[in-house]
This record gives structure tokens, C-alpha cells and sequence, in this order.
């Protein structure tokens, strides 16, 4: 059963024609997939666990947003830094791996800001929510998992109190609304 052609074909047609495949024509269309993006690469090697550190290419995309070589004039992006992790939640969705991610995100943000004295009030408020966001994830892992990521948070909080804004305060707000206490 083929469905024409329409202007804005959506999910439901892919689904449609997809069923229409056989197992190696699907494999194909994976394997063709595969070759023509890294990110769909990124995602099928978590998805299968393929690699021996399946957050190391997540890692490094938030590395590449979010502490850029500002001597090659190289900008930051947290929409771009926050896709690595939306990214490795869908593909893979391990909480401690999403946890780690979070907490990583905090600690390369807060980390470039502090080293080069970024004054930026939409970087500081991402960093905040992110923040947030990696508080919860964290305190949904079982004690064993959570401490040393609260203690990478604690770590992150403190080092932002240097930039201003009230950043680390706010941090240090969430940590306490949430019973998270150093």
C-alpha cells in the first residue's frame, strides 16, 4: 500500500512506506543513514553500546560549545551544547549517563566562563537552568551515584560565585531547595 507524495510528508508516511520494506531493505536504508551523518553515527553506536565510553562523543560536542578556542575566534553555543545531551537522552536515556552529562555541562560552562571572564546574562541563565535540570537527574540516582556528582555541583556552584550576576547564588538556592546541602 503507497501513499502519494504530499508537500510535508511526516512520520506517519516514512512509518508508512518503512513497513513496506523487507528486513535487508531496512538495514540498507540504516546503513545509508549511518554513512551520511555523524550525529545518526553518535546515536547508533550509544544506542548499541559500541563504544567502550559511550559519552566521550557527547562530551566532546559540549566541549566544542561550550569551551571553545576563543584564539580561533570560535563562539559558544548552549542550544548546540544542550542538543549533545537532548541527543544522548534519546539515543541511549541511562539516567547516570544522563546525569553525568548534565553535571559535565555545568562544569564545562561555569569552567570557560570563569577562565576567560565571559560576562554574558543568556549564558549565566542557561547555566542556571541547566543547573537545575542536572540537580534533579542527579537526586533520582541511588546515593551511590549521586554523591560524587553532588559533589561535582558543589564544585561548580563555588566557582561561579567569581562571575557575578548572582549566578552562584541562584545555584546555591537550588541546591538548598532541593535539600542538597555541601
Amino acid at each position: 500500500m503507497s501513499t502519494a507524495p504530499r508537500n510535508k510528508p511526516t512520520w506517519k508516511d516514512v512509518k508508512l512506506r518503512m513497513q513496506e520494506l523487507d528486513r535487508g531493505a531496512l538495514v540498507e536504508l540504516i546503513q545509508d543513514l549511518y554513512a551520511a551523518n555523524k550525529d545518526t553515527q553518535v546515536f547508533l553506536h550509544a544506542r548499541f553500546s559500541l563504544a567502550d565510553d559511550v559519552l566521550r562523543s557527547y562530551k566532546e560536542t559540549i566541549d566544542l560549545w561550550l569551551w571553545p578556542d576563543v584564539f580561533k575566534q570560535q563562539n559558544t553555543s548552549i542550544a548546540k551544547a544542550k542538543k549533545a545531551v537532548a541527543d544522548y537522552k534519546k539515543a541511549v536515556g541511562q539516567p547516570a549517563g544522563f546525569a553525568e552529562l548534565t553535571v559535565y555541562f555545568c562544569e564545562r560552562g561555569v569552567g570557560f566562563a570563569n577562565d576567560v571572564g565571559l560576562q554574558d546574562g543568556g549564558y549565566f541563565a542557561a547555566l542556571v537552568r541547566m543547573f537545575e535540570q542536572a540537580v534533579l537527574t542527579t537526586l533520582a540516582l541511588l546515593q551511590a551515584q549521586r554523591a560524587p556528582l553532588v559533589a561535582r555541583l558543589h564544585a561548580a556552584g563555588k566557582l561561579e560565585k567569581n562571575l557575578g550576576y548572582g549566578i552562584g547564588e541562584q545555584m546555591d538556592e537550588i541546591l538548598a531547595g532541593h535539600g542538597v546541602v555541601p
